[in-house]
């Protein structure tokens, strides 16, 4: 008779959340050191951080225009997303989270732990409108609906 090893299968998360725009890069580590701490201490394996940096949100959040944004991928089940999001919940410097299960049945042997990412996020809020955000400017005002022209009096 031989013995089958059993692997306990786990689902695939990512959660973003959003941090004040005005901590500084050792409470943005902290807050991702203890999301890595309630991750491993519930059973769960975190695969990677990502952070976008400090972005423009589309509307104030808790009267904040921006936001620093973190992306967690990781493995784990119901149970750990419940506390990771009571934790979150918790955290003064968390302004916003969601939380979206992406697959199940996961293997976290086949799934290797990946380097944190840091991308630099918004270099200046005075910076030129540029492709899609200077369309939905001109769209409302009016002179600009989409279809390629800027429809500023071609009447042909």
């Amino acid at each position: 008779m031989t013995q089958t090893s059993a692997v306990t299968k786990l689902r695939e998360y990512e959660t973003v959340f959003l941090l004040k725009p005005e901590l500084p890069d050792e409470l943005v580590d902290q807050t991702k050191e203890r999301i890595r701490t309630i991750v491993n201490r519930e059973g769960g394996k975190l695969l990677r951080f990502t952070t976008w940096g400090k972005k423009r949100t589309m509307y104030p959040v808790k009267a904040q225009p921006r936001a620093i944004y973190i992306h967690a991928l990781y493995l784990g089940g119901s149970a750990l997303v419940a506390e990771l999001e009571r934790n979150l919940r918790n955290f003064d410097n968390v302004l916003r989270y969601l939380s979206v299960r992406l697959a199940d049945n996961v293997d976290p042997n086949t799934r290797p732990v990946s380097e944190d990412i840091k991308l630099s996020g918004d270099v200046d809020d005075n910076r030129p409108l540029g492709g899609a955000e200077r369309d939905a400017e001109r769209a409302e005002m009016g002179v600009f609906d989409g279809d390629g022209d800027d429809d500023m009096g071609d009447d042909f």
